[in-house]
């Protein structure tokens, strides 16, 4: 199966007034709330340091955003960027992971990439509660909409292999509760290199639908889709071989870096699925598909 693109992508562009967002707006998170689409997405502007902007929307296609961002760097451990989060709703708190890009290690390692965390009431105003891990290449991460025996759990990147992390408080996460779920396919082609989280996993009656990005040897993003068990999401009850989505317009084979579709957000509209991306790190596009044709296919594709 494909995912199909909407009609009116893209749906967000680079606004050429502003100085923060002047090039490029992409990678996004989007959350449902009482009734709105909440967005924050990765902008780019004349500085080329990535921050990350807030729209709302009543139809999920027509947005409306701040004239100033919400989360931008505060020192040297992010002060190239603020990049890609991932939102998750857990009761009456919404928790943001997004990745800090700094020109200084934040730890005792010396990888300047760390994967953070921000909580927040409102949506609007974000409170930053630190890293899962410090000092290695890890990033990618989002924290699934319900605790697991009182307990957050994560997903993270550690290259190339998509690991799993547990904590009490979002702050402390011990090493020894961590462990890989899966990696790259390297007889399979299109996740042969590396995969990463894409959005808040879906819980359905038959597990987790877990959405991931992966590319090639030919660094093409595409997307895909697995299910993951319902009590215990570390383990994959299948993995399909084939791709779910993969660049094909102009706009995502042309832009800040080419063949790319990327996703942070994959939103459940009561029986659809809005699948929300960066086209090519320039644009941000949307593509659907019916929640019971995404099961199917994760559970026998």
């Amino acid at each position: 199966m494909q995912l199909l693109r909407s009609s009116i992508n893209p749906v967000l562009l680079p606004d050429p007034t502003s100085d923060w967002e002047t090039y490029n707006v992409f990678n996004p998170a989007v959350i449902l709330s009482q009734g709105l689409f909440h967005m924050f997405y990765r902008a780019q502007g004349l500085d080329w340091i990535s921050r990350i902007g807030y729209a709302v929307s009543e139809d999920g296609f027509t947005w409306n955003r701040l004239r100033q961002p919400i989360l931008v760097p505060q020192d040297a451990s992010d002060a190239r960027g603020v990049e890609d989060p991932r939102v998750t709703a857990i009761g009456n708190e919404f928790i943001m992971a997004y990745t800090a890009y700094g020109t200084q290690p934040r730890g005792a390692g010396q990888i300047g990439i760390t994967p953070m965390f921000a909580r927040s009431q409102n949506l609007v105003r974000w409170e930053r509660i630190g890293p899962l891990v410090t000092g290695e290449d890890s990033k990618d991460h989002l924290v699934f909409p319900r605790k697991f025996g009182g307990a957050y759990l994560a997903f993270h990147r550690r290259t190339p292999v998509i690991w799993s992390a547990s904590s009490n408080d979002l702050i402390h996460w011990s090493e020894e509760q961590m462990k890989p779920v899966f990696g790259i396919r390297p007889e399979n082609g299109w996740d042969s290199v590396q995969v990463g989280s894409a959005g808040v996993p879906i819980e359905t009656d038959y597990g987790w639908l877990f959405f991931y990005h992966a590319y090639d040897r030919f660094h093409t993003y595409r997307l895909g889709v697995c299910m993951l068990e319902q009590e215990d999401p570390t383990a994959v009850i299948h993995r399909p071989k084939e791709p779910i989505f993969e660049p094909n317009e102009l706009w995502e084979l042309r832009g800040d870096v080419p063949n790319v579709v990327f996703s942070c957000a994959n939103v459940l509209v009561g029986d659809e699925v809005y699948v929300y991306y960066g086209g090519a790190d320039h644009v941000i596009g949307l593509a659907t598909a019916k929640l019971s044709d995404l099961i199917d296919f994760a559970r026998f594709g």
